[in-house]
């Protein structure tokens, strides 16, 4: 018995074929998503496209892998395939965030509307959906050789599912929990550009065949493994002070004379800023100060998405005997928190969702803080009328609400996030009044019951000791509107926060991108570069 014959007969090496196959589609399919989420974020709307196209490629593949394998048997074209897609997967980390960067460019000059969107869906069909294609062959040719006889025909087409399935659960668990967190998402492309790549060099030296494909392939996966295991994801910036991934984020700190920045994505704004002086930040976070001037008393304070701690760290500096607590899902920004942004350690930081954390406790504030967000977007668990009342169940009598709500455009005709958020509150609370941030997109929502807060600011706008905060104070004071409730609610069985989120950063895309296709019209591609 040769030895082509004695390899593909036994069943072993057909179904670890399936079972490293499926591993790796999964594999691939979570790193698309952390290769895609510091560009375009990770939301949703992100997650559909990457699925959807990876489904059409696996579809699209099942379908020609069969017709090939009916029509040419031969199992040399099979590992062929999977050869190529190792080659193509492991040169992702190193090509694909300039393919990404070089779309974005490229659309910058020629759309207008929905850039987030075709954006990714762009990037992932020409990243992702060739290699899957090859992947998705995988399955209807192993049928075409595992089947000896009709007899055992479904035993064995569903021992293949098995393997398959199997393979796609640890291929699901050991990106998310071990690879990614440990050694980052271009590492785990290469890990399983390896995989894929061993199981077709077993086959090509069992069958003394393609020395030459395989030779080259090899190099390919060595030279990506020189250039791909250690590239960040912004290219373009030098100096960073941190760059790395947890299991939720992408995480980024940059240092400048003035102040530490934190992004989670590096196209689209900054998540956390802590200024490196003493004073005001001139943001969103000393607009929020004006809550505890509201509350009847503010002893104990509750940030719901701590982040770095800059809220924190402003209470803590304007205010007397302040007990601060914190809740951050991400215990790598907490990490981060504690070693470039001065977060004190006396304010301990809970690892936790903000809305599981209110499940949990029995405790209650003063002054609860909201700023939670999932990249750019905002959880919709924590945007919804039933996560709201446990938020009022946890404020003392007199407590006050405030939520950062930074979406906010001027071009939006209908009701944006912004207003089926203060909806929402509304429907808890008694008082909403809200405040825009000048210069940002920011917005500041402060909710009470029992006692108005803009005329409990006003009262006590004077009672800061910092000068400058108590001008700020009584600008907020006078900046205040009431919220008018229009009727758009967000529940839990109902809350399209992704779908409004993305329409305003669409809008506020779109925005940027006019002023970009001005300079490139005007300047050319030259100028266009110079201001990028």
């Amino acid at each position: 018995m040769d030895k082509k014959k004695h390899l593909l007969t036994n069943k072993t090496y057909l179904y670890l074929t399936e079972f490293f196959a499926g591993m790796s589609v999964m594999a691939v399919e979570l790193g698309a998503s952390r290769l895609l989420a510091p560009f375009f974020s990770s939301s949703q709307i992100v997650w559909t496209i990457i699925i959807g196209t990876i489904m059409i490629a696996m579809a699209l593949g099942n379908v020609w892998g069969g017709r090939s394998a009916d029509k040419n048997p031969n199992p040399d074209r099979l590992y062929r395939r999977i050869l190529i897609a190792a080659v193509w997967i492991a040169a992702i980390p190193v090509l694909g965030k300039y393919i990404i960067v070089g779309i974005s460019g490229l659309l910058i000059i020629t759309i207008s509307h929905q850039f987030l969107i075709i954006a990714a869906f762009l990037s992932c069909m020409i990243i992702f959906v060739f290699p899957l294609f090859l992947l998705g062959t995988v399955t209807p040719s192993l049928a075409k050789y595992a089947v000896g006889n009709l007899n055992d025909s479904g035993k064995t087409i569903g021992t293949l599912g098995a393997f398959n399935t199997i393979g796609s659960i640890i291929g699901t668990f050991v990106p998310t929990f071990i690879s990614i967190p440990a050694v980052g998402t271009g590492i785990t492309f290469l890990i399983f550009a390896g995989i894929l790549l061993a199981l077709a060099l077993i086959y090509f030296v069992f069958e003394k065949r393609n020395p030459f494909g395989c030779g080259i392939a090899v190099i390919v996966l060595i030279i990506c493994c020189i250039f791909g295991h250690s590239a960040g994801f912004a290219f373009w910036e030098s100096g960073l002070t941190y760059e790395g991934e947890s299991v939720y984020n992408y995480l980024q700190v940059k240092d400048s004379e003035r102040s530490t920045i934190l992004s989670t994505n590096v196209l689209f704004g900054v998540q956390s800023v802590a200024m490196k002086s003493d004073e005001l930040t001139g943001m969103y976070y000393d607009y929020a100060l004006a809550a505890p001037l509201m509350a009847e008393q503010a002893g104990d304070v509750l940030i719901l998405g701590m982040g770095t701690g800059t809220y924190a760290g402003q209470c803590l500096r304007y205010f007397d005997h302040m007990n601060i607590e914190g809740v951050e899902i991400d215990e790598k920004i907490t990490k981060l928190a504690r070693e470039y942004f001065s977060l004190p350690e006396e304010i301990p930081v809970t690892t936790y969702d903000g809305r599981a954390f209110l499940r949990a406790t029995d405790q209650t504030y003063d002054v609860i803080m909201v700023d939670a967000y999932q990249d750019i977007t905002i959880p919709f668990q924590m945007s919804t009328v039933e996560f709201f009342m446990q938020v009022q169940k946890h404020l003392n009598p007199g407590g006050v609400m405030v939520v950062n709500m930074n979406m906010r455009s001027a071009d939006m005709d209908s009701a944006d996030i912004n207003t089926y958020l203060a909806d929402t509150i509304s429907e808890v609370f008694e008082y909403v009044y809200t405040v825009d941030v000048p210069g940002t997109t920011n917005r500041e929502l402060f909710a009470s019951n029992g006692r108005n807060p803009k005329e409990m600011l006003r009262q006590e706008a004077d009672r800061p000791a910092d000068e400058k905060l108590r001008s700020l104070m009584a600008r907020v004071a006078d900046g205040l509107t009431e919220h008018e409730p229009q009727g758009y609610i967000l529940t839990d069985d109902r809350a399209p926060v992704e779908l409004l989120g993305m329409r305003v950063i669409d809008s506020l895309i779109g925005e940027e991108i006019g002023y970009y296709k001005e300079i490139f019209m005007e300047q050319g591609l030259e100028g266009l570069l110079n201001s990028l």
